[in-house]
C-alpha cells in the first residue's frame, strides 16, 4: 500500500474518531432518569443512541456509496440520514412525555434556554431535573446526529475506498470503532448529559483526547490489516 493512502485512512479515522466523541457529547443522553420523566433527553445510554445514529447514517451512506464516489457526498448523505434518526427519535420522546406523562419538555441545567431565551425554572417539577427534549436540547441534539453519521460515513468511506474492504467489512470496521469512541464518551459523560450548554460539555478536551489515542491505534491497525491482508478483506 502507498504510504499516501495509509496517511490518508488514519487521518479518516482519527477525523471520524474524533467527530464521534464531539457529536456524543452533543446528544440528549438521559438514560434511566429520562425513562421516568425525572431528568432531559432520550431514555437510553450514550452508546445506545449513538450506535443508532451512526447505524442510520451507515445504511443512506452504503446506498450512495454504490453510485457515487465522491467522499463529500457519502459522508453528507451519512450525516443527513443520522440527524433525520435524532430528530424523529426526540420529537417522538416529546410527543411521549407530553401526552403520555402529562409533562412539558423543559431544562434542568439553565434558568433560561439559550436559543429561545424562555424561562425554564417555573416549569421544572421540584426534586427533578428537567423533562422531554426542550428546544437548546434538541438543537445539540440535531448537531450531534449530524456530526455523528458524518463521521460514521467518513471513516466508512475510507475503509471502502482506499484500505479496499468489501462493504460490509467497512460497514462493521466502521462501526466497531465508532462504539469505541462512543464507550470513551459515556465514561467522560457519566450518566446524563443535555448538549452543548451542559456543564458536562467542559469536559470534552478530556475525551477528546482519549478519542486521538484510541482512533489512531484503529487507524493504523486497519493499515496493517490492509497491507497484509490485501485483497482477501
Amino acid at each position: 500500500m502507498e504510504p499516501v493512502l495509509m496517511i490518508l485512512i488514519v487521518g479518516y479515522v482519527v477525523i471520524g474518531g474524533l467527530l464521534a466523541s464531539l457529536g456524543a457529547h452533543l446528544l440528549p443522553v438521559g438514560g434511566a432518569p429520562a425513562a421516568m420523566g425525572t431528568a432531559t433527553g432520550i431514555a437510553t445510554g450514550t452508546v445506545q443512541i449513538m450506535l443508532g445514529a451512526v447505524m442510520t447514517g451507515l445504511f443512506t451512506a452504503a446506498s450512495v456509496a454504490t453510485f457515487s464516489d465522491s467522499l463529500l457526498l457519502v459522508s453528507l448523505s451519512g450525516a443527513v440520514g443520522a440527524t433525520v434518526m435524532m430528530c424523529v427519535v426526540m420529537f417522538m420522546a416529546n410527543i411521549l412525555y407530553a401526552f403520555g406523562c402529562g409533562i412539558v419538555p423543559v431544562s434542568g441545567r439553565v434558568e433560561v434556554d439559550p436559543i429561545t431565551k424562555e424561562p425554564q425554572s417555573p416549569y421544572k417539577t421540584p426534586q427533578t431535573d428537567g423533562h422531554g427534549v426542550p428546544n437548546v436540547v434538541y438543537i445539540s441534539g440535531t448537531i450531534g446526529g449530524f456530526l455523528a453519521g458524518f463521521a460514521g460515513a467518513l471513516m466508512y468511506y475510507a475503509l471502502l475506498n482506499y484500505a479496499h474492504f468489501s462493504a460490509g467489512l467497512a460497514a462493521i470496521v466502521a462501526l466497531s470503532i465508532f462504539v469505541a469512541n462512543a464507550i470513551l464518551a459515556a465514561y467522560n459523560i457519566r450518566g446524563t448529559i443535555e448538549g452543548f450548554h451542559d456543564p458536562k460539555f467542559k469536559r470534552l478536551p478530556k475525551a477528546l483526547i482519549s478519542s486521538f489515542a484510541v482512533s489512531l491505534l484503529c487507524g493504523i491497525v486497519v493499515v496493517l490489516a490492509a497491507t497484509i491482508l490485501g485483497g482477501a478483506l
